[in-house]
């Protein structure tokens, strides 16, 4: 299968500005790249579904360029915003520049300038004066075709500035300094930048008169199975970098996924071959109920983004919350796991009242009804004295006491 092929299969192609040059242009190495947007210090799980596409098109033999938008971020992009964004200071996007920077470093190979290469458009963009801006490139776009972009027609009613109006042309000259310099023919983006890839093959064909000599392609937005936005944690957006978004939560996730989503992630997020997922579709069709899609997927994923120890230690962690083996967990570990679920108590307590509190039972009658049927362990033992007293000091690292009711509720609490 090659490389169009397999795009294909994966769902990560949508909109193709030409099916026949596409499919001609891969057929020799090509030079391809995708911008990345500094608007916060981490990318997060959709960010990494264009990384990886990238990643892929490396390995197929092309050269790719990741570029980060220094300049493109002092304006903000208003795909997909209802509102003007809000704009950052340039010590913000310095830094924020720099930590995408060194994220993208991590799956991109550029020891070899002929394979990666990763550039920052604040290199050119800041050069540009006013009346170049307007006269070099301005003329190129009229109103009336700006307009009729998605990404400028969505905003008309809530209103957009000609700040981000003119985000269009920047990007656009983004793919023609690409052009000029490296010999990039080939832009990729999200579904959302359609217009503002499609803006930048025209500026191309009117600069360089060149026809149909290049190419744009987007990946579709990834939902879950009921249209949810995908990426989405009860703590929010699962970010690439692990303060943030550890490898367990991650892992969690993941493990998480639906039955209906899982072969369709596998084909998004991993790097196994078609043999090697339908394999699985076919392993998880006929024993559904041990979820070896689901653990082969978030094995993948977090093996793929943080490395093959942190997925191992998500795994042992996964496990040992399963089993209620709490004692063997670190306390950096017991944090990540449950941190979430932590809530405070006195330093003594009696077991009733404290499953009260913390929203094990929903009354002392059926805290009592728990611990009876012994329902109940604290700290990975047993309870089945409903006078039992809880003591912080007695707790996990003289702090905590872990509540598991029935096998998968747990509740952290943290004495006072």
């Amino acid at each position: 299968m090659d490389l169009f092929e397999d795009l294909q299969y994966r769902g990560l192609l949508k909109d193709v500005s030409n099916f026949d040059t596409l499919k001609e242009l891969f057929k020799t190495p090509q030079t391809i790249y995708c911008g990345f947007d500094p608007s916060a210090s981490s990318m997060h799980l959709g960010n990494f579904v264009m990384i990886s596409i990238l990643m892929r098109l490396q390995r197929a033999g092309h050269r790719v360029i990741a570029v980060v938008g220094g300049g493109t971020g002092m304006i903000g992009d208003p795909s997909g915003k209802s509102k003007e964004r809000h704009l950052l200071n340039e010590l913000d996007l310095r830094q924020n520049t720099n930590a995408i920077r060194g994220q993208l470093e991590r799956f991109i190979d550029l020891k070899d300038t002929s394979k990666g290469l990763l550039v920052n458009n604040y290199d050119w963009l800041s050069q540009l004066s006013m009346l170049e801006f307007l006269r070099d490139y301005g003329k190129y776009f009229t109103i009336n075709y700006m307009l009729s972009k998605d990404v400028v027609a969505s905003r008309l009613e809530a209103g957009i500035s000609y700040t981000e109006f003119s985000y269009m042309i920047l990007q656009s000259i983004d793919f023609l300094t690409l052009f000029k310099r490296y010999g990039c023919r080939i832009q990729i983006g999200g579904s959302d930048q359609w217009g503002n890839l499609t803006a930048g093959l025209e500026l191309i064909r009117k600069i360089q008169n060149e026809e149909e000599q290049g190419a744009v392609f987007t990946a579709p937005l990834i939902t879950t199975s009921d249209g949810k936005k995908f990426g989405k944690s009860e703590q929010g957006a699962l970010y690439l970098d692990a303060s943030l978004t550890s490898p367990y939560k991650l892992y969690q996730y993941f493990i998480n996924t639906s039955d209906e989503d899982a072969i369709r992630y596998l084909k998004v997020f991993t790097f196994l071959s078609k043999e090697e997922i339908e394999e699985m579709r076919q392993l998880h069709a006929t024993s559904p109920h041990l979820r070896m899609a689901q653990k082969r997927l978030a094995l993948e994923v977090v093996s793929t983004i943080h490395g093959a120890a942190a997925a191992q230690e998500a795994i042992t962690m996964s496990e040992l919350l399963f089993e209620g083996q709490i004692r063997r967990l670190a306390k950096s570990q017991l944090e990540d796991a449950l941190g979430s679920l932590t809530s405070n108590a006195p330093s003594e307590i009696d077991l009733v009242s404290l499953l009260v509190h913390s929203g094990a039972a929903s009354s002392k009658r059926e805290a009592r009804e728990f611990i009876k049927n012994r329902s109940i362990t604290i700290n990975g033992d047993i309870i089945d004295d409903d006078k039992f007293i809880v003591k912080g000091s007695a707790g996990l690292f003289n702090q905590y006491t872990v509540i598991r009711r029935g096998k998968k509720n747990y509740y952290l609490i943290s004495h006072r």
